[in-house]
């Protein structure tokens, strides 16, 4: 079933150069605006129970994407429709009432979803226990810090389970026990079903609960598919913002999409594995001792550039980076051709899993600071167990463990 339709839609809002050319068009006069369109031509379908992230950058039209479909805004052309009932935490403050108090504004969130007076009733108890707000309830909240606005939004926005759930960027200020709880509350409504719609730049949460997403760009749907390959995109998307690199995605014969990006005035030539005895291979233990080695060509004179690397599990979540700045190592002048070799040596603390090596040369301390190359999924590899006890996770920690009767208390 799809639970959410979106169909060249567009939503255009008049710009004016002077307050006056607003009451002068108003009253009949010539057209004085000029139009903005924050989403051009955007469509895709969401089936039920799909867990989708939109993302972008600011100003790439999310948050005007989920006012459409939780009806707080019209669309200027196309349609947009929602099956179901639907909750939605949009910018924080919509549908709050400063001088009413958490009581009377979960009243009006309960009403505003259409739930009866007896449903009402029984939800305000459960709202404020799960928004932990205690007799702040009773004030106005005009009284409240953002974090207090966004548990008392939450709350009352997934009271009952919502069979579309919408979430725009408001989890962000909350603290961290509130964030992890309304995760789990969010991963409990997808297992029964709920349809998620989830915009923020907290890639890591996005990663946690979408296995797709839809990447806007200037208004404009640029890639809508698996998550962790429209995170990569979207990453490079970001590295480019100043600069004129071009992206590039293809899929290998597995199936797996590589990004890459940069201005190529440095390149990475080839990205190996190697075990300790220098044998290029793709299977180790975990714990097993390894070496990274890039073959890098210098395209433009310049000091040595910044080398780093990414390892991520397998639904693209960080397990661990690093890069030769951080490590401390001291550029040296390289002229146009020279070709480098840049190695990491390190133990595969790893559990059992595959894994991706994602590469980038980039001057400084970052590759925001200017992307030369940047290769998502440059090598994936696989750990499996070695002779040490199970474990499970993305770590092999080595751990040893004792177990001692504790002396009797003396009376």
């Amino acid at each position: 079933m799809t639970r959410v339709s979106v169909q060249g839609l567009g939503k255009a809002y008049k710009i004016y150069r002077h307050p006056w050319h607003r009451l002068r068009e108003w009253i009949g006069g010539p057209s004085a605006h000029a139009d903005h369109w924050a989403l051009r031509d955007v469509s895709f379908e969401v089936r039920d129970g799909e867990a989708v992230g939109v993302i972008g950058l600011n100003g790439a039209g999310k948050s005007t994407l989920l006012k459409i479909l939780a009806g707080t805004t019209v669309p200027t052309a196309g349609r947009a429709a929602v099956a179901g009932r639907v909750g939605a935490l949009l910018e924080l403050g919509i549908g709050m009432h400063p001088e009413f108090s958490g009581w009377q504004n979960a009243t009006l969130a309960c009403q505003l979803m259409g739930f009866d007076g007896a449903v009402i009733r029984r939800c305000l108890p459960q709202i404020e226990a799960f928004a932990e707000l205690g007799a702040h309830m009773d004030q106005p909240v005009r009284t409240y810090s953002t974090g207090m606005q966004v548990r008392l939004a939450f709350s009352a926005a997934t009271a009952v389970r919502p069979e579309v759930l919408i979430v725009d960027e408001a989890l962000a200020v909350g603290d961290i026990y509130f964030q992890h709880k309304s995760i789990s509350r969010i991963r409990a409504y997808l297992e029964q079903g709920t349809t998620l719609l989830f915009v923020t730049h907290d890639l890591a949460a996005l990663k946690a609960l979408c296995t797709r997403a839809v990447l806007l760009d200037n208004g404009r749907v640029a890639r809508d598919g698996p998550s962790s390959m429209v995170f990569d995109y979207y990453n490079a998307l970001i590295a480019r913002k100043e600069q004129t690199a071009q992206i590039a995605q293809t899929a290998d014969a597995g199936g797996y999409t590589s990004t890459r990006s940069g201005s190529k005035e440095a390149e990475i030539l080839s990205v190996d594995l190697c075990d300790a005895a220098g044998v290029s291979r793709r299977v180790f233990q975990a714990g097993a001792a390894v070496t990274l080695r890039y073959r890098l060509r210098i395209n433009r004179p310049m000091s040595t550039p910044t080398v780093g690397l990414i390892i991520r599990d397998r639904v693209g979540s960080d397990v661990f980076g690093t890069n030769t700045f951080h490590l401390g190592l001291v550029p040296q002048p390289c002229a146009a051709g020279d070709e480098l070799i840049a190695s990491f040596d390190l133990p595969l603390n790893l559990g059992p899993g595959h894994y991706s090596v994602s590469a980038a040369v980039h001057p400084g301390r970052v590759h925001l600071e200017g992307n030369l190359d940047w290769w998502d999924r440059a090598l994936l590899f696989e750990v499996v167990p070695n002779h040490t006890p199970f474990c499970i996770g993305v770590a092999a920690l080595p751990v040893r463990a004792s177990v001692t009767k504790s002396e009797p208390a003396v009376p």
